[in-house]
């Protein structure tokens, strides 16, 4: 899985851009089929951190998730966590839709 940490209108510290990834590299334990993950800081505003998440899945459509916060790392945080949500959210859906017996009868 590839991870991508880029920043718009300022810079992160390397230590910084590794701990973003060590945050969003637990969400392959969610679903094991992400092939990238795509992290947009934007310090635009620095009272208000922007961050945005985008995964790739195979056989599936972008995830997006979106978190603005006084404070970076809770930008980070919410971020992943409402992509978490989505990721639990389609795995059930997949999970339980091959489980599903059908009521037609022939």
């Amino acid at each position: 899985m590839q991870i991508n940490v880029s920043t718009r209108h300022g810079h992160l510290s390397p230590a910084s851009q590794s701990k973003v990834v060590a945050k969003v590299s637990r969400l392959k334990r969610y679903f094991d089929r992400l092939t990238a993950l795509n992290v947009t800081v934007d310090l635009a505003n620095p009272e208000l951190p922007a961050v945005e998440i985008v995964a790739s899945a195979e056989h599936f459509h972008d995830m997006v998730s979106h978190e603005l916060a006084p404070q970076f790392w809770r930008s980070v945080d919410g971020a992943v966590q409402k992509l978490e949500q989505q990721l639990r959210k389609h795995k059930e859906k997949v999970h339980d839709h091959k489980h599903v017996q059908s009521t037609r009868r022939t």
